[in-house]
């Protein structure tokens, strides 16, 4: 009877709490690809990608269909290319930008991560030439995803990198700006990044995960949200437990479908990302979960320390179901993707200062936000250093994920579409960090990165 009551209950969690797998994610290295010839390494890296990857989707849906468990998304990420690319002799790393969108066309999957650089330290000719690519990339391709890693809590901060990275972002926004500068919803600046995450934008596998590899992110951010209305007023020991003992049952979710897949397909599992991902459906948000636990609104004084609890029960819950936790793993605030983020960003409850705030106890940081197109570059280079130290001296990752929309004012709403949502136009300081941003060089690693 106990067996019967847990299908039961995942049932109803599927059909009325918008239960879902986010996304299943191919890792596949690409180090095998380099040549000194770019047409060779393009030839390579589609061959490749298209072998590995070919029953993905396939795969994805079949699962679905045998246990009835949405799954969303079906991706890929790939060796970032600016160490595949800088093997040739190429100066403009657009053709491998289009290469990925090709392939990732042909196996049907929904976006491609890995046109990343990985710059903590300083850059080289070919992340250069990778970061030059960004805005026109992003402009030609549909389902190809950008990342650069700008800092480390082992390496300090690479304020060079950020600095241009504001430029980049502009150039973006302004190529995309017949899409209301999407392009920009598809780049994300890292601090701490890890190598095995399964969410877009910032998906890459790193060179020491093997030929490929399977791994699956969860979401359920209606789930936890439903359990929470069945302990209103209850001390915070019971609404962590609670979700707790919610994430727990998310995550075996996930964990089948994992090693489904993983078996399916003959690549080994990953890592199941417990990331709670919200998305513009009513039901769906993080930001009505931080309210079941006691906010008037999100965004209003309280909001942090109940990210918090939330963040950490979710991890508590997820690691006593898997093993093999990994990627981001927590909860996500993105503005436009979540349906109560945007509502609290209306009601004048949210701020971009208090969502900086927010990621100091959450996974990454400020996520889709629209700011406005005349935003300057060096602000956005400010946005990004102030998540960037966030990031290392906390020792976690921390991400920027920032759309200055051109021809949009504060007041303004930008409709993306999809899961990606509707982003309000939100406020920014409006003094000047360009001289600090003009000092450039490299921030120090803090007195903590000294631990061995």
């Amino acid at each position: 009877m106990s067996h019967f009551n847990n299908i039961l209950e995942t049932i109803n969690m599927i059909d009325k709490e918008k239960l879902d797998i986010r996304t299943i994610t191919m890792g596949i290295s690409l180090l095998d690809c380099c040549d000194q010839d770019g047409d060779v390494a393009r030839q390579k890296i589609y061959d490749k990608i298209t072998t590995y990857a070919k029953d993905l989707v396939q795969v994805g849906e079949d699962i679905e269909e045998r246990y009835g468990i949405p799954i969303i998304n079906k991706r890929i990420s790939v060796t970032p290319i600016a160490l595949v690319a800088g093997a040739c002799n190429d100066k403009d790393y657009v053709a491998f930008a289009e290469t990925l969108d090709a392939a990732a066309k042909k196996v049907g999957v929904n976006f491609i991560g890995g046109f990343s650089a990985l710059v903590e330290r300083g850059c080289t000719d070919a992340d250069q030439n990778l970061i030059e690519s960004i805005p026109e990339a992003m402009a030609k391709t549909e389902r190809v995803c950008a990342s650069i890693n700008v800092g480390s809590s082992k390496a300090g901060i690479n304020m060079d990198a950020i600095k241009d990275l504001g430029r980049i972002i502009k150039a973006t926004a302004k190529e995309t700006a017949d899409s209301n500068s999407i392009g920009c919803a598809k780049i994300v600046v890292f601090a701490n990044a890890v190598d095995d995450n399964p969410f877009m934008a910032g998906a890459f596998h790193g060179v020491t995960g093997g030929d490929a590899v399977i791994h699956v992110g969860i979401s359920g951010p209606g789930v936890v949200k439903v359990a929470l209305e069945k302990v209103k007023g209850a001390p915070f020991d019971v609404v962590a437990d609670t979700i707790k003992k919610t994430a727990f049952k998310i995550t075996r979710v996930g964990q089948l479908v994992a090693t489904e897949a993983s078996e399916r397909l003959g690549v080994p599992f990953g890592i199941i990302d417990l990331s709670l991902a919200p998305t513009p459906a009513v039901g769906d948000s993080v930001a009505r979960i931080l309210e079941e636990i006691g906010l008037q609104r999100c965004g209003c004084h309280g909001t942090t320390a109940a990210l918090a609890l939330l963040n950490d029960a979710v991890k508590k819950g997820g690691i006593m179901a898997s093993s093999h936790v990994g990627g981001l793993s927590g909860a996500f605030v993105p503005v436009s993707e979540d349906e109560g983020m945007i509502a609290a960003v209306q009601a004048g409850a949210l701020t971009i200062e208090k969502l900086e705030a927010m990621t100091c106890v959450c996974s990454v940081g400020l996520d889709m936000i629209a700011v406005p197109g005349n935003t300057p570059a060096s602000t956005l280079s400010a946005i990004i250093a102030d998540e960037a130290a966030i990031g290392v001296i906390n020792n976690k990752t921390t991400g920027v994920r920032i759309i200055p929309v051109v021809g949009k004012s504060l007041g303004d709403s930008v409709e993306f579409g999809g899961l990606l949502g509707t982003a309000p136009i939100m406020k920014v300081n409006n003094f000047s960090s360009a001289p600090l941003i003009n000092r450039g060089g490299r921030i120090p690693a803090p007195v903590h990165s000294f631990k061995n």
